[in-house]
This record gives structure tokens, sequence and C-alpha cells, in this order.
């Protein structure tokens, strides 16, 4: 079985521009396939917008119930199935693993994504613990890269502050805008997805998200021999991966807790 044998696979990339998720969504429904994987919660609204009969699997999507993409994780119900990013009560562990690796962290920009159900999602819980915590939140849109860069120069201008960013298909488009911003104005960054602590950034906690694709793969596979989509539970991350770049950690002046250092399911050098 491979590509040009006995499947064939069209796949598009939206860059996480809303009008242009419609419309490749509409463009894939058109094609009527057996089946549709998509990545994220972005893509797998604009799918299922466009259709409620096309079987879905999709990968790394945040709070799938929350989202209303499934009814259950155990019965999703409809057309659409597959592997959960996390619960949005998740969100809250970036924040506690920011204030572990600066201890005088008072203040803390969230980068995020207001148009997407998982954005709100995610900083709403970032939010109710944020007061606890003693930390002082500045939300900033991902949609303007200018935004972006002006929020966070200005945010540097005081100490004690850091960044956490949410995940989102903007996110993905953004990442070495961040990481170049974070390195310039020495702040500690936490990130959802270790591609991100690989490219220069400081720490991450998430799903793996190769892992999640793989796992996918099954799905579609079971599929396509006939299973339905609402009779294939939700799952749920097997394990979710603490990455840190010490190499970072050093530039930003930052000495990583030995409590933190041992938790690490990888630590780059």
């Amino acid at each position: 079985m491979g590509p040009g044998r006995n499947v064939r696979i069209d796949y598009r990339f939206s860059g996480g521009d809303a009008a242009t998720s419609r419309k490749q969504a509409e463009e894939l429904v058109a094609l009527a396939p057996d089946v549709i994987v998509s990545t994220g919660s972005f893509s797998t609204e604009s799918i299922l917008q466009a259709t409620h009969t096309v079987p879905i699997v999709f990968a790394i999507v945040p709070d799938p119930v929350g989202s209303g993409f499934v009814d259950s994780l155990s019965q999703p119900g409809g057309n659409a199935t597959g592997f959960m990013q996390f619960e949005y009560g998740f969100s809250s562990k970036w924040l506690e693993l920011l204030k572990e690796i600066t201890p005088n962290l008072t203040r803390a920009i969230v980068l995020w994504d207001p148009a997407i159900t998982g954005g709100i999602g995610q900083f709403t819980i970032i939010q109710s613990v944020a007061t606890s915590a003693g930390v002082d939140l500045k939300p900033v849109k991902l949609r303007d890269a200018g935004e972006v860069e002006r929020a966070i120069t200005d945010f540097a201008r005081t100490p004690n502050g850091g960044l956490i960013l949410t995940a989102s298909a903007l996110s993905t488009v953004r990442r070495d805008l961040i990481i170049a911003l974070a390195a310039r104005h020495k702040l500690p960054t936490v990130y959802f997805e270790r591609h991100f602590v690989a490219a220069g950034g400081l720490i991450s906690y998430g799903a793996d998200f190769i892992d999640q694709h793989r796992r996918a793969a099954g799905y579609v596979d079971r599929i396509l021999k006939g299973e339905k989509p609402a009779d294939l539970p939700v799952q749920a991350p097997t394990k979710y991966e603490l990455v840190i770049n010490l190499k970072t950690a050093k530039t930003l002046g930052l000495t990583i807790p030995p409590s933190v250092l041992a938790r690490a399911d990888e630590v780059i050098e």
C-alpha cells in the first residue's frame, strides 16, 4: 500500500488563516475522500463546518469535547474522532512551570489566538490560576506579527517577566519570531511542544506530536476497513514530555532547578 498505487493523498496547509482554512476544507470535501485527517482545532473546526458525513480523524486537538467536536471522549457520536492534545485544565501547568524556573516571576505575556475555541479555553484556565500564583497576565494576540513584536519589546522593559505560548496554528507560524524575541529580550518562555525547544526555545511541556500522527494513521486504517468514527473513542496522549534547552537557559542567565531537570524527558545541551 502506498501513494500512487492504491491510495491517493491530497493535502492543504492554511498557515493559520481562517478564510484559507474554510476554502481548503470545502475543496477537500468536494473531492469526496474516504477520510480526512486534520491537525489542530483550527483545521478540524473548518472541516466539521464543511461536512457532517465524511469521516474525520483529528490529531493534537485541545479539548475536543469543550471545543464541541465530539459528544464525549468514549462515544464521539458524529463523523469525527481522533487524538486529543490535552484538556484545557492542562494549560495551568505552563504557568506553574514558568513560576518554578523563574521564582521571581510577577508578570507574564500569554500569546494566544482568540479566534479559535482552543485559544479561549487555554487562556481562561491560565487566567484562573494566575492570581493565586501572584502573576499579572497580559494577553497578546498572535494574528499580527508586528503587534507581537511591539508588545513583547514593550513588556521586556520591566523586569520579572516571562512568556507562555499557547497551542494554535498561528503559534507554529510565528515560531521563529517568538523564539528570536524571547532570546533578544532575555525572557524565559514556556512552549507547548518540543520542536520549539529544538529550534532554540527554553522549555516545553506537552504531547508528542509525531506519536499522535502515527496513532491517527491507525484510526485511518480502521475507518478504511469499515469502522465508524462515532464508535472509535477519542484518545488522550500516552505521555506528556518535558523538554529543556540548557544552552538557551545559559544564554538567559537562568539556572534550571534540579527538581525540574530531574523530571525532564529530554535535555538539549
